[in-house]
């Protein structure tokens, strides 16, 4: 198999591992094939847009999430490394605010399924980190909100190593309680 997908303990969110073909001349890889993708999870989303930021160490962008036009995210790192991080937005849902964590970095090539309904964000490790991500629906600023990346009722455990830097944004997210929701 050309990917494997694996769930995370949020089984919606699935980390994506490519077959990476490597020699002494460097590495190759599919970052995304539909085909694969929709053998290996059963899903075959239309991305209309695609994401790139670059960030210094102890960057923290999110958790964002758009209460309408909501993106399903596929998530990689092509410099540096991320703590990668969904929470998950879906009232009905049996995860309702549990989040799961992921490391993603070029080293390791994986890749994160952030499905819609998830609010999602990541802190950046290296600095001259590269984050490009994939999304199914466009940006509309309208719609996105910031939740609260420490609200103490979602728990994230981020591996800080002092206060992160933030967007103003981020930095005035709403708690869960005051959330708007799926």
């Amino acid at each position: 198999m050309p990917i494997i997908a694996t769930p995370t303990p949020i089984p919606d969110v699935l980390v994506i591992e490519p077959k990476v073909h490597g020699d002494a001349r460097g590495f190759f890889f599919e970052s995304y094939s539909e085909r694969d993708f929709k053998a290996a999870t059963g899903l075959a989303p239309k991305f209309v847009q695609d994401n790139h930021s670059r960030s210094t160490a102890g960057v923290l962008r999110g958790l964002h999430y758009q209460i309408r036009n909501a993106q399903d995210k596929l998530v990689r790192v092509a410099a540096g490394e991320i703590f990668d991080v969904a929470v998950d937005m879906r009232r009905t849902s049996p995860t309702f605010g549990k989040w799961v964590g992921v490391m993603l970095s070029a080293e390791n090539k994986k890749q994160l399924w952030v499905p819609a309904g998830f609010a999602h964000g990541f802190l950046s490790m290296a600095d001259g980190t590269e984050v490009l991500y994939k999304t199914t629906d466009f940006y509309f600023p309208e719609h996105e909100r910031s939740l609260l990346w420490s609200d103490p009722s979602v728990g994230v455990e981020w591996p800080l190593t002092g206060a992160p830097q933030l967007a103003a944004k981020d930095a005035a997210g709403k708690t869960l309680a005051n959330a708007e929701t799926f």
